[in-house]
């Protein structure tokens, strides 16, 4: 463990969310929870198995039932400090430049990044391991032999911050309103859900529906637990400024509306000694900054305003990293390697417009993309190209289909273009020069093919309305990259317009789907599972809210997203995700972007962290501390 180091990986952004063990526990006689699975395995018709510590796709737990704390942590990190920063991930109704509620577990309002952080979890993610979950509010968790009923088995000394029980009673309630009244994401999710019975104080027994993926148990396992109690006085479903009864690790502190809300650790919060929290939560405050410009953000990391920053502006790493608390060391700029999937970055084109129908028109609009010059030219080389929805992983589509995935393509081949059945597609690759006169010769037979028609200068359709394009985004700094584009598609007669609009008119318009084209990064769990039916299927096209941005309805890849979700191993998992890329990739929904593998940070040199981050993910906020915090050990 160091406090200060000079890191320098070979290599490259959610909130996904952080991930939502038994430890020591035996069980070597029947007794009371053994008499309550019982009971339970009788009441959902289904035998149930001895208690487990954890859950696992694919395969067998890492750690055994007596671990003592994850191996990515300092289980003796010091408590105390703040950290100060901006999220680089967030999910649901979250908002990284504004909020006006605190109820982030539906679509209505924009809530702070980091409220799931004040709710607990049945389990949590094991983050050296693809898809495993350990026992947080659950002790341990019975499963039937047919692996779709689980019993989970509650620690009795769970609490809510009001001191009340958590139970049973509650993690129903939890289930049932998210599966029904919760953001459209939760709803796509636990619409796989059979059935939640409460058997006893301690015990819930969650029964899966028929098709449900290996990876929805440990998906429901860490989906958040809400108050009944306090939910039964306050409406669900409604915007709020109220701060909810929660019972996790943090709570919400102090705030200003559009500016900061501090998260305080709950220094006597009831799970703090449990194996799969040692080491982690060790800020007494998480202060999350909101800016409404990157420029100002970076301003107030040079003041010290924020002690910690993850940079996405290739341009400001490369050349402004050199005031001078960076110059005399007191900020570290360091490189850490990011392990998951990149997923898809990339301009998603709205299929809901008609002009963007046809095939054709999307490849040419990808075509007109030039991202060697922009490599070059604005990001100082930086950046590598997506070409994949699964980059930066081995679920990544490359060269001809195997024997395998052609097994899975086969019975589509009326439904999918040709082309699946050969090499992967890929971008272009252009000569650098900012306008390839061969790629745009190409993008222009596209669309006179599909149909549109010059008309002096412009490009129209067959009724003489013009082709025009609302690029639409919340911060100025993508317009420099966006601008060259524009050119690009001028010379082709196309109008596009960067229309950059406020935060809260931003997410309105991207949940109803109310734009022409916008950009989007989204990365997959190692494990992809039922989630994904809200970035790419048919029902989500139609689903306010959801990541299916640009539209995608395509029977084929509904067809593939079930194989992805339900593969019986990682291997068959790999597999349907590689055909499935093909076929994603194939329908050019979207002008793909650029990725790294590396995390490039700066921070004020005031923090210990473990000396090697998980291989799943990048939990800062969760793992470090505060250095001058060991010198005042408040627990």
């Amino acid at each position: 463990m160091s406090r200060r180091r000079s890191l320098s990986f070979n290599r490259r952004e959610a909130l996904r969310f952080g991930a939502l063990g038994l430890a020591g526990v035996a069980f070597g006689s029947l007794g009371v929870r053994g008499a309550l699975a019982q009971q339970a395995g009788a009441a959902s018709g289904a035998a149930l198995g001895a208690p487990r510590h954890g859950l696992s796709v694919f395969g067998d737990l890492m750690l055994p039932a007596d671990f003592s704390h994850f191996p990515y942590v300092n289980p003796d990190a010091p408590k105390g400090g703040a950290f100060r920063f901006v999220p680089s991930q967030w999910g649901f109704n979250q908002n990284p430049q504004t909020f006006n509620t605190f109820n982030t577990f539906i679509l209505a309002g924009d809530a702070p990044p980091l409220m799931e952080s004040c709710f607990d979890t049945l389990m949590v993610r094991q983050l050296e391991e693809p898809d495993a979950v350990y026992g947080l509010v659950a002790e341990s968790v019975s499963v039937s032999d047919d692996e779709k009923t689980f019993a989970f088995h509650l620690r009795p000394e769970a609490r809510f911050h009001d001191g009340s029980p958590l139970t049973a009673e509650d993690v129903a309630f939890s289930l049932e309103i998210l599966r029904t009244r919760g953001h459209p994401m939760l709803r796509q999710v636990l619409s796989w859900t059979d059935s939640v019975t409460v058997e006893s104080p301690q015990t819930v027994v969650v029964v899966m529906k028929a098709g449900a993926s290996n990876l929805l148990p440990p998906t429901v396992a860490t989906m958040p637990i809400l108050s009944k109690a306090y939910y039964e006085a306050h409406d669900f479903q409604r915007s709020s400024m109220d701060i909810p009864l929660s019972s996790g690790a943090y709570r919400v502190g102090r705030f200003e509306t559009g500016r900061f809300v501090e998260y305080d650790r709950v220094k006597d919060w009831w799970g703090r000694d449990l194996p799969v929290s040692r080491g982690q939560g060790n800020f007494d405050v998480i202060r999350v900054e909101f800016f409404r410009d990157r420029q100002i953000a970076f301003q107030a990391l040079t003041k010290g305003t924020l002690n910690y920053r993850e940079e996405f502006t290739s341009k400001t790493w490369a050349t402004e990293y050199n005031f001078p608390a960076v110059q005399d060391g007191r900020v570290i700029k360091a490189e850490f390697p990011d392990n998951l999937p990149a997923g898809a970055q990339g301009w998603f084109l709205n299929l809901r417009r008609e002009k963007f129908a046809d095939p054709r028109t999307r490849q040419a609009l990808d075509l007109a993309f030039d991202f060697q010059w922009t490599n070059t030219n604005l990001f100082y080389g930086a950046y590598q190209r997506t070409s994949s929805y699964f980059e930066n992983s081995e679920m990544k589509a490359e060269g001809m289909p195997s024997a395998e995935e052609l097994a899975l393509l086969e019975p589509l081949r009326d439904k999918v273009p040709e082309a699946v059945f050969g090499e992967a597609w890929t971008p272009p690759v252009s000569d650098g020069s900012g306008a390839d006169r061969k790629l745009l010769r190409e993008a222009n037979d596209l669309l006179l093919a599909a149909g549109w028609k010059r008309q002096g200068s412009s490009l129209v359709d067959a009724n003489g309305v013009p082709f025009t394009i609302e690029f639409l985004d919340n911060s100025p700094a993508f317009e420099r990259v966006v601008q060259p584009y524009a050119r690009n598609l001028e010379r082709l007669g196309i109008e596009l317009t960067f229309r950059l609009v406020d935060p809260a008119q931003y997410q309105a318009r991207r949940s109803g789907f109310d734009f022409d084209m916008t950009g989007q990064r989204y990365s997959l769990s190692p494990t992809p599972g039922e989630a994904v039916r809200d970035f790419w299927t048919s029902q989500a096209a139609k689903t306010d809210g959801s990541y299916n941005l640009a539209g995608i309805s395509d029977p084929a890849v509904d067809t593939l997203v079930e194989a992805l979700i339900n593969a019986p191993t990682r291997e068959e998992m790999v597999t349907a995700a590689r055909a499935l890329d093909r076929v994603l990739r194939l329908g050019h929904y979207w002008v793909p972007n650029w990725y790294k593998p590396i995390h490039t940070v700066a921070y004020w040199d005031e923090f210990g962290f473990p000396d090697k981050p998980p291989h799943y993910g990048f939990p800062v906020a969760g793992t470090w501390w505060h250095a001058d915090a060991a010198l005042n050990k408040n627990g």
